[in-house]
Parts: C-alpha cells; sequence; structure tokens
C-alpha cells in the first residue's frame, strides 16, 4: 500500500521547513558540494542507513565533490509525507 500523496499546500509548507531543497514536478532535490570526492562519498555513506531504516531511498548523482539527491515516492507517483520525513533526516546530518 502506497503512502498518500500531499497537496500543493502541505508541500509548499513542509519545503519551506527544508535546507536548499527545491521542488521539481513529482520531486524535491538538494545539490550539496563538499571539499573532495572523498568527503561526497562519506555523506552519501552517513545518508544511506538513514534511507535503509526508512525503506526509502533517495535517487543519488555524484560527480567528484558535488551530491544531488532526489526524493520523491514512486510508487505513490509524487511526493509524500515519506519524502519530506527522509528530507528532515538527511538535513539533519548535513547541518
Amino acid at each position: 500500500m502506497s503512502a498518500a500523496l500531499l497537496d500543493d499546500s502541505t508541500i509548499q509548507s513542509r519545503l519551506q521547513k527544508l535546507s536548499g531543497w527545491q521542488r521539481e514536478g513529482d520531486a524535491i532535490k538538494r545539490e550539496l558540494h563538499f571539499d573532495s570526492f572523498m568527503d561526497a562519498i562519506a555523506f552519501i555513506n552517513r545518508i544511506a542507513p538513514l534511507a535503509d531504516d526508512a525503506d526509502h531511498h533517495p535517487e543519488i548523482f555524484n560527480v567528484y565533490d558535488r551530491v544531488e539527491l532526489t526524493l520523491t515516492t514512486h510508487d505513490a507517483g509524487g511526493l509524500t509525507t515519506k519524502d519530506f520525513d527522509l528530507a528532515e533526516a538527511i538535513d539533519a546530518v548535513v547541518d
């Protein structure tokens, strides 16, 4: 059973509470820059258990010192509380 989609008002409200995340269609994205490739990989390794524990896995794109994260709930066809809960957990690791 998939999670319920959030309405636009709820998405905007939850997005304002996040750091650096932007809505792109049915997803939210954040780009982060690190001092080195190894720092970027270390960050990915820090958030992997968060995603696994939530059973909600971001799309992760890494090029050298840059990591781009995309969250959407594919089985629901858009944004759900799962996306924002994981984004908040990721923000706590970054900030």
